[in-house]
């Protein structure tokens, strides 16, 4: 396996679990910060390299009504000021190839969303930046269909690829994990984030919203780390309830650090037997 470098962080191999967090979407400038500062806090305590993620715009949001976010140029602002007032690398996903140049000006990873992952434009865009593309494994993929994703980012020249679990499509409205995917992708030569969050979505079954099983995250989060992941990604809240995009499947912010210390534990034992 390779790993991937960016902003002084080392993914994949022996590296320590990476941490990716934050809101689901950026509710404005100061609850950015705030989040960002606070989980940089938690993270620095577990031991943890650290990588914000918020999304300026939710477009694949289930009703017409639901919050998108604040759009290209606003979050692009946003997630600049964040970078500079918390000092982390920058995680945040594009939707279209023209969005991907002026977000590689902000992001150190360009995320593609699962519904895109098969989007060749969109992956040579992205690709293009230099940037580290992190490539969320399609709902409706097989794990080892992922290797043709990665192979159009590699095809442009570009080797700093991730690619990220968050579940398969099971029946209607749900989402199931198959660990075995964890060791599947891994063998394809990329460092793997488990998506612990989104993984609990129940998509479209909140009647106009995703609905989600938040209680779910320990014990899915520890699985997944012991299978082997080089990271997880978390949405984070302080007051889920009041979360503008899912709340029902965020983790409570006071929840993280003992999650972090649980977590850190498991992949050191992983890791360890698997030398």
């Amino acid at each position: 396996m390779h790993t991937v470098q960016f902003a002084g962080l080392t993914v994949g191999a022996a590296a320590p679990l990476l941490l990716i967090a934050g809101p689901c979407v950026i509710e404005g400038e100061s609850h950015a910060i705030e989040t960002a500062l606070a989980v940089r806090e938690i993270a620095a305590r577990a031991g943890v390299p650290y990588v914000f993620k918020a999304s300026y715009d939710k477009a694949n949001r289930t009703s017409v009504h639901s919050f998108r976010g604040p759009g290209l140029t606003e979050g692009i602002r946003i997630l600049g000021r964040v970078r500079d007032a918390a000092g982390v690398p920058i995680l945040t996903d594009i939707h279209e190839p023209a969005q991907a140049a002026a977000v590689a000006e902000v992001a150190d990873v360009l995320q593609i969303p699962a519904f895109l992952s098969r989007q060749t434009d969109l992956l040579a865009a992205a690709a293009r930046t230099g940037r580290v593309v992190n490539i969320k494994k399609g709902q409706f993929l097989a794990p080892n269909d992922m290797r043709h994703a990665i192979d159009k980012v590699v095809a442009c020249g570009n080797r700093q690829v991730i690619v990220t679990e968050r579940g398969f499509s099971f029946g209607y409205n749900n989402l199931v994990v198959d660990m075995r995917a964890f060791p599947m992708l891994r063998a394809l030569g990329c460092p793997v984030v488990y998506d612990v969050t989104h993984s609990l979505q129940l998509p479209g079954a909140g009647n106009g919203v995703t609905a989600g099983q938040a209680e779910y995250i320990v014990p899915l989060a520890s699985a997944g780390v012991a299978a082997g992941v080089d990271g997880v990604f978390l949405e984070v809240h302080q007051d889920p309830a009041r979360a503008k995009s899912d709340s029902q499947n965020a983790l409570r912010l006071d929840l993280l650090e003992p999650l972090l210390r649980r977590l850190v534990k498991i992949h050191d034992i992983a890791r360890g037997a698997a030398a």
